[in-house]
């Protein structure tokens, strides 16, 4: 097999459309460990404290959410709680109550624009 060269051409950062980006900011910092990195309208970037993983970046829109999300987060933790009740703190309403997905217990959450996400706790860890 052929040696093949990787090169990284880019760092991978999300982005999620919002109508306050400010109030998801604190959101999101308090429910990931994150820290404000800059912010210039309407933009405000989000990174981990350790400067390890992809930064979030919240983009302010005019106009509102609608329907499902087509991409979500997942946040994997090692039991369900007590992160979902640190998560349930910070803000974020429960869409979904705990359900086994093929084997991994699965939480639906929404963030405070109802954005949803899933707390996850996977087999074994």
């Amino acid at each position: 097999m052929a040696e093949v060269e990787q090169t990284v051409r880019g760092q991978l950062a999300f982005v999620l459309d919002c109508a306050d980006n400010n109030r998801l900011a604190e959101f999101w910092c308090a429910v990931l460990g994150y820290r404000r990195v800059r912010a210039v309208h309407p933009y405000v970037s989000l990174a981990p404290a350790d400067g390890d993983g992809p930064e979030l970046l919240l983009q302010q829109v005019p106009e509102p959410k609608r329907g499902k999300n087509r991409m979500h987060l997942d946040l994997r933790v090692p039991t369900l709680e007590p992160e979902f009740s640190r998560i349930r703190a910070c803000g974020a309403a429960l869409l979904t109550a705990p359900f086994d997905d093929h084997g991994v217990l699965t939480t639906v959450l929404a963030d405070p624009e109802g954005n949803e996400f899933c707390l996850l706790v996977w087999p074994g860890t």
